[in-house]
């Protein structure tokens, strides 16, 4: 029988990218988003495999109802890719309002734990024991970027939870690692090829590179053997300002 992967965010960008690489790989692959539309139109092009459920990351209650559904449907879940999130736009941290700053926050790290959580206690649960969490962080959970403090803080506790849920899932053959991906062409990407703000307040267009890498990078973080775990991979385009963010 072929694996299941719930992955969040499915709707649009990176999640809906990595949910058609696992049907076109064979998965069955269950869609969480907010919104309904984008995650049932994916699911009739690909019926019988994708399933739609639609639920809001940072409600426990509907996390909970929709990996229930999922685990009565396939009766085991594999893996989940932890992927929704939202960016708060660039900006000094004394011009950064605290409403956004617990917004980013709620949904990027709150709904992050919560959907690792209910898979980690349904993959605890299922028999044979066991799964994979994959957690989206950035680049810029390594060096931040000008006027980040609520994006750079969230994806740096993602790598908190990481480590933490890889070494609290040893006991139950859970595997958890992260990947780390920097100038993704999205939608959310797509000001990176106008030009943006840099760290010597210039604004410059940066490289970007083809969402399908990221793909195709999480697949194969998914298709590994349990025995085996890429704790963290970055993926980027190549030329783009990183290393110190010059």
């Amino acid at each position: 029988m072929s694996k299941s992967i719930i992955i969040t965010g499915a709707g649009r960008g990176i999640g809906k990218a990595c949910a058609e690489a696992f049907l076109d790989a064979g998965w069955r692959v269950g869609l969480v988003g907010r919104s309904p539309e984008p995650l049932e139109s994916l699911a009739d092009r690909y019926a019988g495999s994708a399933l739609p459920l639609p639920c809001d990351v940072v409600d426990e209650a509907q996390v909970d109802a929709a990996f229930d559904g999922a685990l009565a449907e396939w009766g085991r879940i594999d893996a989940l890719f932890n992927n929704a999130g939202v960016s708060v736009k660039g900006a000094p941290i004394d011009e950064v309002s605290v409403d956004d700053f617990r917004s980013c926050m709620d949904i990027n790290v709150t709904g992050s734990f919560i959907c690792a959580r209910a898979a980690f206690a349904r993959m605890r649960a299922q028999d044979p024991q066991g799964g994979r969490i994959i957690n989206n962080g950035s680049v810029s959970a390594y060096v931040p970027r000008w006027g980040s403090a609520p994006y750079s803080t969230s994806k740096h506790a993602i790598t908190g939870l990481t480590r933490t849920i890889s070494l609290d899932g040893r006991a139950f053959n859970i595997a958890c690692g992260q990947i780390d991906i920097g100038n993704a062409l999205t939608d959310m990407a797509q000001a990176m090829t106008q030009g943006v703000p840099q760290a010597d307040g210039s604004i410059a267009v940066e490289p970007v590179m083809d969402v399908a890498h990221v793909a195709s990078s999480v697949l194969h973080m998914a298709n590994l053997p349990l025995e085996a775990n890429v704790q963290f991979m970055t993926v980027m385009a190549s030329a783009m300002p990183y290393i110190g963010r010059g």
